[in-house]
């Protein structure tokens, strides 16, 4: 079977979740005897082989701007793969629902992973959100196969665009802590600090867990990793903290992928505050890597945390974050035995090679449609 990826920055190129789904999916389906080929947005390599890992790699440009970047490219990429021989399309990201026209017009077989809820990000307000809710319901009329990634999520694509869909989560991998004098570089302490991981944006939630950190009674620091690559009010206005709160620790993009899962492996408590969107990359990071968790009360966030059983919850306020922060801060041997339970939560559902079997699954039957 051949599978032509789109809707990506490329590989092995690391950015985000998008890109993390895409290197673990595609390094399996080689390993598997499925020819994979992969569309890269030109501009993002200075060295361009024609196949990394047994990857093949299509080089396809784009214009560079932020808004049209990754609509252009993966509308080209997606004419190009309606060309070649591949024998499945395989989209990420409602934004490209439109496309699926394209795939259908040359008899493609295509399959797109919408992910999140975008039109409800901040971060997209009028057209941009009204695009995105407009892309995702053009995706489940064009493409042969919806994938989401939870429970959840399918069933508001049900509610809202009246199509069913596959749910295929996103994956973990277990890591145990090898190297904790990682963290010495903050002058941090182990089960002295309490971390938020992620990136500087208000769905985010970070300035409701961070004043109610600073409203609790805790004596242990706050770690906070992360950024934008630009400046803003809100992650600016938040970083002004640390001046007046020395419990405040803002580290920055941390690329040292050992030193972010020390940091997970020796925090007390990990606070999650994401808000939209499915199965979290972080969380199951998270879990992966032993923490206990406390979580934004979220449907998504309760159906990967097993409604408590891996971890516990707090309300969209500061006084709730607060609350839980001062009841939990004193209970170590419960937290302690949060961490002892914490990667059993990978489950088979969020097992990178079960999910490498249900898309070659999916991939078969739109095959044979």
């Amino acid at each position: 079977m051949r599978v032509a990826i789109i809707g990506t920055r490329g590989y092995p190129y690391v950015y985000s979740g998008y890109e993390t789904f895409i290197k673990e999916l595609v390094e399996r389906l080689v390993k598997k005897d499925v020819e994979v080929v992969v569309y890269c947005h030109r501009n993002l390599f200075s060295k361009r082989p024609k196949k990394v890992n047994g990857v093949k790699l299509v080089y396809i440009p784009t214009i560079e701007t932020k808004a049209l970047s990754q609509l252009v490219h993966s509308s080209l990429s997606m004419i190009h793969a309606s060309f070649s021989k591949a024998d499945v399309i395989f989209a990420v990201n409602s934004a490209n629902g439109p496309f699926g026209m394209i795939s259908r017009l040359f008899g493609k077989p295509t399959a797109i992973n919408v992910d999140g809820l975008e039109w409800l990000r901040p971060k997209w307000k009028g057209l941009g959100a009204a695009y995105f809710k407009w892309a995702s319901r053009q995706a489940t009329k064009w493409y042969d196969a919806i994938i989401n990634d939870a429970d959840e999520m399918r069933r508001i694509y049900l509610d809202l665009f009246g199509r069913d869909s596959e749910v295929i989560a996103y994956g973990g991998n277990i890591k145990y802590s090898t190297q904790p004098d990682l963290i010495n570089e903050w002058g941090l302490t182990a089960h002295e600090y309490y971390l938020i991981v992620g990136r500087f944006i208000p769905d985010n939630n970070w300035g409701i867990m961070i004043e109610g950190f600073r409203k609790s009674r805790t004596k242990r620091k706050l770690v906070i990793v992360g950024d934008v690559p630009y400046r803003d009010d809100y992650s600016a206005n938040l970083k002004k903290l640390a001046e007046i709160d020395d419990r405040l620790v803002f580290t920055g993009l941390v690329t040292n992928r050992d030193a972010v899962a020390e940091l997970f492996h020796n925090a007390y408590v990990y606070m999650h505050g994401h808000e939209f969107g499915g199965t979290n990359p972080t969380m199951l990071e998270a879990l992966s890597f032993g923490s206990a968790i406390i979580a934004l009360d979220t449907a998504f966030n309760r159906e990967v945390l097993q409604n408590g059983k891996y971890g516990q919850f707090f309300d969209k306020d500061e006084e709730s974050v607060c609350s839980l922060i001062n009841d939990i801060d004193n209970e170590k041997d419960l937290v302690l035995g949060m961490k002892d339970i914490s990667r059993e939560g990978i489950t088979d559902k969020y097992n990178w090679d079960c999910i490498t079997d249900q898309y070659i699954q999916v991939f078969q039957e739109i095959c044979k449609n």
